[in-house]
């Protein structure tokens, strides 16, 4: 017979805000995950997750999108779809199509991107607005997904100040699955200056900065801090992920101490 065991509390470790949070979110990417895995494994990581996205189009394609939004929501974890679903709708004349179906299928955010096509600045602001004035929380994507095109702090910090201006709710810096374009370099090193520049000129609550790799994600809570946001965790790696930011892994031990509740025994 299973029952619950009462978690342990004698260690300090940096606390953590409730849902639903504004600081410290783990952002997953779900690549086709199938209803019936995704309700087993919520009761063990949904405190843990605040944002899903459904990654590569896969939204378009599950027959079950609709209800696996529902078992998100009722988790207290915010659904949307990637942003490169809405760049093709828009490449086909078809971005009104796209706000009708989220809406219909209970999407209550939305991803503005325009890392894999040609999606004007103008035009990505334009859609970043409608998709606030059609009551969507909106997640705007800044840099590309290729690697020939240059990832400068300062054309990402602008481009993160006019889409907070547009009406952005979030602002996703780009990393890929692969954690090897945009925040990273091919080898997965962090461009640190490009996080500097972005932490130092943007509101940082409001960045989610995509980590797939965990010498990113550690790198991240080491330098930013425990409540970092991180993005494209796998739902596999979010408990990996929590026990960093609490300073549980070789990687982060001792970080935010000063934030660490309980005293030494």
């Amino acid at each position: 017979m299973s029952h619950m065991t009462e978690r342990p509390a004698f260690l300090s470790m940096p606390s953590r805000s409730d849902k639903p949070r504004n600081t410290g979110v783990t952002h997953v990417l779900d690549k086709g995950m199938p209803l019936d895995e995704l309700r087993a494994k919520m009761p063990s990581v949904a405190e843990y997750i605040d944002v899903w996205k459904f990654g590569w189009g896969t939204a378009y394609l599950d027959p079950e999108v609709d209800e696996k939004i529902d078992v998100l929501l009722a988790h207290g974890i915010r659904p949307c779809p990637g942003g490169t679903l809405l760049e093709i709708a828009w490449l086909q004349h078809r971005s009104a199509e796209f706000f009708k179906w989220v809406r219909s299928v209970g999407f209550p955010a939305v991803e503005v991107s325009n890392g894999a096509t040609a999606l004007p600045m103008d035009e990505k602001h334009t859609l970043i607005r409608t998709a606030r004035e059609l009551g969507f929380t909106v997640f705007a994507e800044v840099g590309s997904k290729f690697a020939t095109h240059a990832a400068t702090p300062e054309r990402w910090v602008e481009e993160i100040r006019r889409d907070i201006e547009a009406g952005a709710d979030w602002i996703v810096a780009e990393g890929r699955e692969s954690g090897t374009v945009g925040l990273y370099e091919a080898n997965g090193q962090v461009r640190t200056q490009l996080v500097e520049a972005i932490e130092s000129a943007a509101d940082g609550a409001r960045i989610i900065y995509e980590a797939p790799q965990r010498s990113q994600q550690s790198w991240l809570i080491r330098s930013v801090g425990p409540q970092v946001n991180i993005g494209n965790v796998t739902l596999t790696e979010v408990m990996s992920v929590e026990s960093l930011r609490r300073g549980l892994r070789a990687d982060t031990i001792g970080i935010g101490a000063s934030q660490c509740s309980g005293t030494p025994g």
